[in-house]
């Protein structure tokens, strides 16, 4: 399908008003260009694990929204056209021009693909399915993955931090279970398996993570029935509790922000066999006592804080 894209030029201190407005107006699909620097927490709210260092913010905001190029929009831009004169009168919206462009369904699944590369972690090397490389000698493992454009890669320090200790506690001659929570992309029970885990079973809140992993599990000789893929809240939904089952996990694994993480550690105490390991990360620095302490509430023995940059990875025996 064809979309006729129409960008707004303004400036970072309008761009929320200018999107508002768009909305009222009947307008989706809104997408803002600016160079203002995402905060770490911000990075880890969104799947994307690697994120391009930006150019220096200039202040300058692109606010687009797209349109069905086969309909008439001479309504809708006359719309558009008076509410950003009349924001004009109150407040400073930078130039305020528009500018079109066409573009193609297409276009949107692909343009993010140029900031995934492959990359290590430690001796793992990990290769985005769109690349044709040759892995190296020195690479002990090799990982394809697709993040899609939804999930993340596993660069990002909160996924290394669970990879690393997957590597650590995951035994091959135990017939280990995981549970892996917040599966997204599928590269936590991937590893989980590669390290010589007997069975993974995933939960995600979002419908997309069961293509993401469905795609990756064959990337990297994994057949379906090696792997279960729940979608629902584990939290409070006890059909998805039941049907995870109780007290049958070795390893529970989960990188999630940790205002996820304190109500999700009573729920997995349920999930988990005596003596087993619990593995969390996506927690920013400074946040890492109070989950290790409903942790330690719940039942559970911390033994590692580990840290990567500004993240924090915990380990804890149940």
């Amino acid at each position: 399908m064809q979309y006729d894209k129409y960008t707004i030029k303004t400036i970072t201190d309008a761009e929320d008003i200018i999107s508002a407005t768009l909305a009222e107006i009947g307008i989706e699909g809104i997408e803002i260009d600016d160079k203002i620097p995402l905060t770490e927490e911000e990075k880890a709210g969104m799947f994307v694990d690697i994120m391009p260092e930006g150019p220096k913010d200039d202040g300058i905001a692109y606010v687009s929204f797209y349109l069905d190029a086969s309909e008439d929009h001479t309504e809708i831009l006359k719309a558009v056209d008076e509410e950003l004169k009349s924001l004009k009168e109150f407040m400073d919206v930078g130039e305020c021009t528009i500018t079109s462009s066409q573009t193609k369904d297409e276009d949107f699944l692909n343009s993010w693909k140029q900031y995934f590369h492959q990359f290590y972690i430690d001796d793992i090397l990990f290769i985005p399915s769109w690349e044709e490389v040759e892995a190296p000698e020195d690479a002990k493992m090799v990982i394809h993955i697709d993040p899609g454009t939804a999930f993340g890669t596993g660069s990002h320090e909160t996924t290394k931090l669970c990879i690393q200790a997957l590597r650590k506690y995951v035994y091959d001659d135990l017939h280990m279970k995981v549970l892996d929570v917040g599966t997204g992309s599928g590269i936590l029970s991937i590893m989980a398996y590669k390290f010589g885990a007997e069975y993974c079973i995933g939960t995600d809140l979002d419908p997309c993570a069961v293509p993401a992993v469905k795609d990756n599990m064959e990337r990297n000789g994994l057949a379906d029935k090696d792997f279960q893929l729940i979608i629902g809240n584990i939290i409070d939904n006890k059909e998805v509790q039941d049907e995870v089952g109780y007290e049958k996990y070795d390893i529970v694994c989960a990188n999630i922000l940790a205002e996820v993480l304190i109500p999700l550690t009573p729920v997995i105490r349920n999930h988990i066999k005596p003596g087993g390991v619990v593995i969390m990360s996506g927690i920013i620095e400074g946040k890492e006592e109070i989950v290790a302490k409903t942790l330690q509430d719940n039942g559970f023995e911390v033994v590692e804080i580990n840290a990567d940059k500004d993240w924090r990875g915990i380990v804890a025996i149940a």
